[in-house]
């Protein structure tokens, strides 16, 4: 099977848009899309409407169960904007969601962990920035999974890691948002360094398993507009670069 694998899309449509044109292209069997689906200031709707549309897998990200269920007066901007252009219908689809899915061959999909839609699997917060998380991390971190592949997104950096015993564990990187700043317990940024749509695809059969790492272009510049536009400049600077815009000093 050749799977396509998605996720972060966060309501960026000409990127999702160029991604499914990409997919196509390659011929594949399926799509599974990780999640975090529309927040953000750009087209949650047209997002929204394209995914329900496709029928594909998808798994709830952690923002699409906060712009699904949370207070509006108590939602950061990028969910309050996404929840300000979404009918019923589409918050009730993305709240209905699973939290995490098998697949044929052995894979496990979910969006941050197998049990938190929160929380890297990959990589750790340190100084400020994502780095690589140890193995003995990330071993603790699956818990007692048994998958030949385990799909995750979240952070949204691509990374492909081979654990000894098995799995190998995909990131296909971010469609939609290749920068953001987590104002979390612990502050970090996470910085793709260009501005190109990322996704993965999957070859896997009852022997073998491997993965192309795709980055693609798409019209950046007409997304950043749309931010801007939208009164939030960080994100028209992530959109046009792939960096945050406090590193606006350095570039």
């Amino acid at each position: 099977m050749r799977i396509a694998i998605i996720a972060d899309i966060h309501g960026n449509l000409p990127a999702l848009e160029a991604v499914l044109a990409d997919i196509k292209r390659r011929d594949v069997d399926c799509s599974i899309n990780l999640g975090d689906c529309v927040s953000g200031p750009l087209w949650p709707r047209q997002v929204c409407d394209l995914l329900m549309a496709r029928g594909d897998l998808t798994i709830r990200g952690n923002h699409d169960r906060w712009v699904s269920r949370s207070d509006p007066a108590r939602m950061g901007a990028s969910d309050r904007y996404a929840f300000s252009q979404l009918d019923q219908h589409h918050l009730s689809w993305l709240e209905a969601l699973p939290t995490s899915a098998v697949a044929d061959h052995g894979i496990l999909a979910c969006h941050g962990t197998p049990t938190s839609d929160n929380h890297y699997l990959l990589e750790e917060a340190l100084q400020g920035r994502l780095v690589r998380a140890d193995i003995t991390t990330i071993c603790k971190r699956l818990g007692e999974v048994q998958a030949r592949v385990v799909l995750c997104g979240h952070s949204h950096q691509q990374h492909l890691i081979q654990l000894s015993d098995d799995p190998l564990i995909l990131n296909p990187g971010s469609v939609g948002c290749p920068s953001y700043e987590d104002p979390g317990t612990e502050r970090h940024l996470s910085k793709a360094g260009s501005p190109h749509a990322r996704y993965a695809v999957l070859d896997i059969d009852h022997q073998t398993v491997s993965a192309d790492l795709i980055a693609i272009s798409y019209d950046w510049k007409a997304a950043a507009v749309r931010a801007e536009r939208n009164d939030r400049p960080e994100w028209a600077y992530g959109l046009k670069t792939g960096w945050f815009i406090k590193d606006m000093k350095s570039a």
